[in-house]
């Protein structure tokens, strides 16, 4: 089994605080679809602000749509992005 980079960690356990999934965070893969697993819009709010808070970052306007918060891989490349990696 690969072991799950700390960002991963952080961003499943945001989703599990904030995400209101109707799925376990740490059974859905990378690309699975979050909002299919039972996030709103509203949720995807929560789980921005949390981002924000955890990684000291902000997401910019152009950032703020669906395809960013879709899927934990999605977010975690935007996170990458926004820390500059």
């Amino acid at each position: 089994m690969t072991a799950i980079d700390p960002m991963t960690q952080k961003i499943r356990r945001i989703l599990k605080d904030h995400g209101r999934l109707s799925k376990d965070a740490d059974s859905l893969g990378a690309e699975s679809d979050l909002y299919e697993a039972g996030m709103t819009s509203h949720a995807s709010v929560n789980v921005m602000l949390a981002l924000e808070g955890e990684f000291n970052i902000e997401f910019p306007d152009h950032m703020l749509k669906r395809s960013v918060f879709d899927s934990i891989a999605s977010i975690g490349a935007a996170v990458g992005e926004l820390q500059g990696g």
